[in-house]
């Protein structure tokens, strides 16, 4: 493990302006997608870079950043631009081609089985997807699966009980998910694209922490609410508090160096 924490770059960053612009940003994932995931693919690509620094002390130019239920490729351009060689993956055709770009080496598979061979990318990396799977866990391990020894693996979900935790069921999901998806039904006149029991699901911050504190084919750098700036970090130590407000939940990871092994800098992605 760094002998300095992963974060240290990426704390300074983390400041009271960012987090009023990030949660901003949210009234716009419905009517403007491209603005809304633009800013998130920057602020990705900076936090990226910031922990992967903080990890290898390298940057992410020649990595390979594989992005778990990387939808339509909005976060390509981003990544290309700082370097990395950006793989998406993603288990729904529609959704590949919702905004009407084509990524290459874009691949059709699910984050809960990756289509990768053990420790083939630099990064492998996941923003606002574990709460649109049946089984998150499943796809962290897949996820520490195929990050190279010393490399860097990023869970970043929203969590149920915070205020973007049923997405645009909202506020309603406190009431129950089935319930929030039927009231959305009623008032709309159609199904959210977000329906609770089949494409969103009830992820707590207690989850994560509690895989994190499980593992043992990785090292955890860091666990912290990915929209706080640093000095509000200290949330996630209190139970019931994270759950209302941390909103969403970052878990950075390293698959272990063994011993005789060194991490190697090759591009092994198939």
């Amino acid at each position: 493990m760094p002998s300095r924490p992963v974060t240290a770059r990426f704390a300074r960053r983390a400041t009271l302006r960012r987090s009023i612009r990030l949660l901003g940003d949210f009234e716009h994932e419905q009517t403007n997608p491209q603005h809304f995931y633009g800013s998130l693919a920057r602020d990705s690509v900076e936090m990226l870079g910031d922990l992967y620094f903080g990890t290898t002390g390298r940057s992410l130019q020649g990595t390979v950043v594989l992005d778990v239920g990387g939808g339509p490729g909005y976060f390509a351009e981003v990544f290309g631009e700082a370097g990395a060689r950006y793989l998406p993956v993603e288990p729904d055709p529609s959704e590949m081609h919702a905004a009407g770009l084509t990524v290459h080496g874009a691949v059709r598979g699910s984050g809960m089985a990756l289509p990768f061979r053990d420790g083939s990318v630099d990064i492998c990396f996941s923003s606002n997807v574990a709460e649109h799977v049946p089984d998150p866990w499943a796809m962290a391990d897949e996820m520490l699966r195929v990050t190279k020894p010393g490399g860097l693996m990023v869970l970043s979900y929203t969590v149920w009980l915070g205020p973007f935790g049923g997405h645009e069921t909202g506020p309603w999901h406190y009431l129950g998910g089935e319930r929030a998806a039927r009231r959305y039904v009623r008032k709309h006149g159609k199904e959210p694209k977000n329906r609770f029991g089949t494409s969103l699901f009830a992820v707590r911050a207690s989850d994560g922490l509690r895989w994190a504190r499980s593992q043992s084919d990785g090292d955890v750098l860091a666990t912290f609410p990915r929209y706080h700036p640093r000095w509000a970090w200290w949330l996630l130590r209190i139970p019931v508090l994270r759950e209302l407000l941390a909103s969403n939940l970052v878990i950075a990871a390293s698959p272990p160096v063994r011993e005789n092994q060194c991490p190697s800098t090759e591009n092994h992605a198939q």
